[in-house]
């Protein structure tokens, strides 16, 4: 039997229209019309639930769609600038080309997301879940945010991509001493001792110049530290997860400030 398409998409309407709660009823229009016909500028979308949905160069300027769900959705092209995104769920959905310029993305899910080529302001995912997610711009992702996400790989145990985004929040605020303990600690953790101890160094540097020659000490300490252990046996245990096979080579305000590297610097409180 051959299927009409219009029936087809009125049942999957009909199904889109039935678990979006947050919709009422004089927005159902609004709903439809955006599914049929890809232009809803300004539209009241909240708790909208359109997974999968195809939504390819649609014109949303402007819409409201708060915790709506658009996980795996096809927005690419999408015209989603100005638009209210808190909380909403874009889990894996393809954003290739789209233009978020403007748009709120507090609390927004990004994750696994693809955002090749999409339009973002500077810093525009500060207050955004974008682990995993696809050809993200740099200028996108604030020094704090790639230090916060560093941190989170840290955490897991995952230490060649904390090391990389370390990396970048150094490229974005080269003077930040506490980015450069953190990717010392990575690196250290990788059996990269000389890169290690650099930036061990050049972070007991930065504290000098910002008056706090104790920390710059212990610092230094730790660098030397951390490049004979190659040579001299230790029966510490290595892998605590704070660069464990240098802690016994950093003693007072270092031991405190390996843990202290490991923590957000901004508490968004977004569970990233």
């Amino acid at each position: 039997m051959k299927l009409d398409r219009g029936w087809v998409l009125g049942v999957w309407i009909g199904t889109a229209l039935a678990g979006a709660p947050g919709v009422v009823a004089g927005d159902n229009k609004a709903l439809l019309k955006l599914l049929q016909t890809r232009e809803c500028p300004n539209c009241r979308l909240a708790d909208a639930d359109l997974v999968h949905a195809d939504l390819r160069d649609a014109d949303l300027q402007g819409a409201r769609l708060q915790r709506a769900n658009l996980g795996q959705a096809r927005l690419d092209g999408a015209d989603l600038s100005g638009a209210d995104l808190s909380f909403t769920s874009l889990r894996g959905a393809s954003l290739r080309g789209a233009n978020l310029e403007g748009a709120r993305l507090y609390g927004t899910d990004l994750r696994d997301a693809d955002l090749a080529g999409a339009r973002l302001g500077a810093n525009a995912l500060e207050e955004a879940h974008w682990q995993g997610a696809k050809t993200i711009t740099t200028e996108a992702r604030s020094h704090a945010a790639l230090h916060n996400a560093g941190v989170d790989a840290a955490l897991a145990g995952r230490w060649p991509q904390a090391e990389e985004l370390f990396n970048e929040a150094i490229a974005r605020q080269p003077d930040e001493a506490l980015s450069w303990v953190a990717r010392g600690i990575s690196r250290s953790e990788q059996a990269k001792d000389e890169l290690a101890a650099r930036d061990f160094r050049y972070a007991g540097a930065l504290f000098q110049q910002a008056g706090n020659p104790a920390i710059a000490e212990q610092l230094q300490k730790a660098a030397v530290a951390v490049q004979k252990r190659r040579t001299e046996r230790t029966d510490q245990p290595s892998g605590n997860g704070w660069g464990g096979q240098i802690l016994s080579g950093m003693a007072g305000a270092a031991q405190v400030l390996a843990p202290l590297a490991m923590k957000a610097l901004i508490p968004l409180g977004l569970g990233l």
